[in-house]
């Protein structure tokens, strides 16, 4: 019998500097892919719909797209949309679920050994609420950019400390369309903390209208996603 191989995309939001008001949050998003659900149409129907609107081979950065910044700040919104609303469908109908790990950086001593604590309870905490799905894999792959050398070191530490088969592998962004849902992940996450204290920029409210449009038109499909206990 073939080896059960579970694929986790990993990325994060926020960083380990000193608390802020503004972005108080660390989110650290698990996008989780049993190998042997194809989704390889899904994802050549993304690579087509992303080339059409002229990025070739992109990785899309939902942020950036939102606030109009970096490669994104000549798109016109309707461009912007266009690429946005082809991930968010990706993410709706591929065979994926997702997990979320998020700390208030209020809650610890302004330091880093503090943050690198909280934020490792936190994913071991989302891990082992779901223990037994993790464990019916043979194989557990995390895939992460090694954006930030602290969460490279917790996703490998917290991981075999649970498991005994984990692998953790670089990916180049642009190279794996579920990384870019883990970034998408991160983004929702954080935007529907925002709408609950109806604390959305104005970037925000033009991207997606009011709070309530948000969590009724984008994050209630999103949260379809997440894995249940």
């Amino acid at each position: 019998m073939a080896n059960k191989i579970l694929s986790v995309f990993i990325d994060e939001s926020g960083d380990f500097g000193k608390y802020d008001p503004k972005s108080p949050y660390y989110y650290v998003s698990m996008v989780l892919h049993d190998q042997s659900v194809d989704i390889s149409s899904e994802i050549e129907n993304l690579e087509q719909r992303v080339s059409n609107y002229g990025f070739p081979h992109h990785a899309i950065h939902v942020g950036p797209i939102i606030r109009r910044e970096k490669i994104y700040e000549n798109e016109l919104m309707e461009n912007r949309k266009s690429l946005f609303n082809a991930l968010f469908h990706f993410t709706r109908r591929a065979g994926i679920y997702y997990l979320c790990a998020k700390i208030n950086k209020a809650e610890c001593e302004d330091n880093e050994l503090s943050y690198i604590a909280k934020i490792s309870r936190a994913i071991s905490d989302e891990l082992k609420d779901h223990i037994d799905f993790f464990n019916s894999y043979d194989l557990i792959i995390n895939y992460y950019d090694y954006g930030q050398s602290n969460l490279t070191k917790i996703i490998t530490s917290v991981f075999t400390a649970l498991f005994n088969h984990v692998e953790l592998r670089k990916v180049q962004p642009a190279d794996y369309k579920l990384f870019q849902v883990a970034d998408l992940i991160c983004t929702m996450e954080l935007t529907k903390d925002k709408a609950d204290k109806n604390a959305l920029s104005n970037s925000e409210i033009e991207f997606f209208g009011s709070a309530r449009d948000f969590k009724k038109n984008i994050y209630k499909q999103i949260e379809k996603k997440k894995l249940n206990k």
